[in-house]
């Protein structure tokens, strides 16, 4: 049997004592120690649990059924929770916080401040750690996509063209400021579609789903929209762009466009308080 330290595992129950159950680790790791608090009700020997495992206080291997927010081979968006001389601790949803040595870091870090890092196991010390150096654990391997697929990507960093992401855990993706209608911080995680694989093997990527950029489709969609919620909607030219965004997924352009088609075809009319079905 192998363990997988940082992520999570499909382990028996071998004993239950008065502070928890023990598991098998196999030969190599021997039991491990799930602590009472996290026993599933009922758990008996002989029954397979789920658990993530990593090293508590005292540097010891044991369990946990809490889902941390960042396994190893991951990247995510996390906070400092405190620092010291040797580096910064983030939080990760575990009572054991999250070290990040400041070798690992590209500016330093300030506690309350969120940051994009990659969790992974130290060779040599095998204490779970991340880094902030994001783009050394990038894969360097052409991504696998086709145009037109959807992905989900966790936004890294901005720059003057656009909004560095990772896909899917793995790849270097980016979004170019001009095709983005609304507000994307860094450490958003959200959907986005493949654009183009560049040569160089990073990822165009488009928020909006292939498409809905066409006006003729949007305003059958927008139509559609309408009717499904009861023939009228509190949307019009001077609702905000991320707004319009969040509803329907197209730019502020795009959105006036379709309405103006369904108004010169007499579908809609609109108000003050946004647009309704045209009666008859």
């Amino acid at each position: 049997m192998s363990i997988e330290l940082g992520r999570f595992n499909q382990l028996e129950v071998v004993k239950e004592v008065e502070f928890g159950v023990y598991l098998d680790g196999g030969e190599d790791t021997g039991e491990i120690l799930l602590p009472a608090r996290y026993v599933p009700e009922g758990c008996q020997v002989g029954e397979w649990v789920n658990v993530f495992l990593y090293l508590d206080m005292d540097e010891r291997l044991v369990a946990t059924t809490l889902t941390p927010w960042v396994q190893v081979g991951q990247f995510a968006s996390l906070e400092v929770a405190w620092v010291n001389q040797f580096g910064a601790f983030m939080r990760w949803g575990l009572m054991k916080d999250l070290f990040v040595p400041f070798s690992e870091q590209r500016q330093k870090m300030e506690v309350g401040r969120k940051y994009i890092i990659h969790a992974h196991v130290d060779e040599e010390s095998y204490r779970i750690v991340a880094s902030a150096k994001v783009e050394r654990y990038l894969s360097k391997a052409t991504p696998p996509y086709e145009p037109d697929e959807e992905v989900d990507i966790l936004v890294w960093q901005e720059t003057d063209l656009g909004f560095k992401a990772i896909i899917e855990n793995k790849y270097n993706g980016l979004i170019y400021k001009n095709e983005v209608f609304r507000h994307l911080p860094v450490g958003t995680s959200t959907t986005a579609f493949v654009k183009q694989v560049r040569p160089d093997g990073k990822v165009d990527l488009m928020l909006q789903k292939p498409g809905f950029e066409k006006v003729d489709d949007f305003a059958q969609t927008l139509l559609a929209y309408i009717r499904e919620h009861g023939g009228q909607i509190p949307l019009g030219d001077k609702s905000p762009a991320d707004e319009i965004y969040d509803t329907f997924g197209v730019s502020k352009k795009t959105f006036k466009k379709g309405v103006g088609e369904l108004y010169k075809k007499h579908l809609i009319l609109i108000g003050d308080e946004g647009i309704r079905l045209a009666k008859g």
